[in-house]
């Protein structure tokens, strides 16, 4: 199987317009958390940007943001928003060493097939530098599965993303949350930050 789902993409393909009007970005919070790790300026690539909110967020900071996204519509729309270029990047497609201070990933690993994860996660390592900071964000579960809109999720436990994590050296940290998401439907969350060790 491939690192990206075929529904789940053609189900943002869609529902480009909906869902970047719609969608708002990560908490504020958040993103101060992530941002607080990097230094001034430092590079950041955005994985799955959609509409382009959290970029717009960090790039207003002064960090120098590279948005990209899985879903060709998705990555224009967050180009006509934020003024500057938004790459298609599949997440398996990404291939880079040690080129990002910071790796910004909200509420879109969650739909890689839980087979393919750990190569991504592996791309993703290899591309931070040194004390580089990754964020990602995952609907909380016990068993993968698609929700009414026949989008894959991977709806990993605390204890399944620790062991898939630990595969790598990172220092981790995870918290649980409690918010929604595009079906509008109650959502239990986790976050996790990794820190690449300096």
């Amino acid at each position: 199987m491939a690192a990206q789902d075929d529904p789940t993409l053609d189900f943002y393909t869609r529902e480009a317009a909906a869902y970047t009007t719609r969608v708002q970005g990560a908490s504020e919070r958040r993103l101060q958390h992530f941002l607080a790790g990097l230094p001034a300026g430092g590079a950041v690539l955005e994985l799955g940007c959609g509409a382009g909110q959290d970029s717009e967020f960090m790039i207003a900071r002064g960090f120098a943001v590279r948005p990209t996204d899985g879903t060709p519509e998705i990555a224009q729309a967050a180009e006509r928003r934020l003024g500057i270029p938004v790459a298609t990047l599949l997440f398996d497609e990404l291939d880079e060493s040690e080129t990002c201070d910071g790796i910004w990933a909200n509420a879109c690993l969650l739909h890689v097939p839980r087979a393919d994860l750990a190569a991504i996660l592996k791309r993703i390592h290899a591309a931070l530098k040194p004390g580089g900071v990754f964020h990602a964000s995952f609907k909380a579960g016990r068993a993968e599965g698609r929700d009414q809109f026949d989008r894959y999720y991977n709806y990993p436990s605390e204890a399944w993303l620790r062991e898939l994590y630990g595969a790598f050296d990172w220092e981790i940290a995870i918290e649980a949350g409690f918010g929604s998401g595009f079906d509008n439907k109650p959502t239990d969350w986790l976050y996790v930050t990794a820190i690449r060790p300096g």
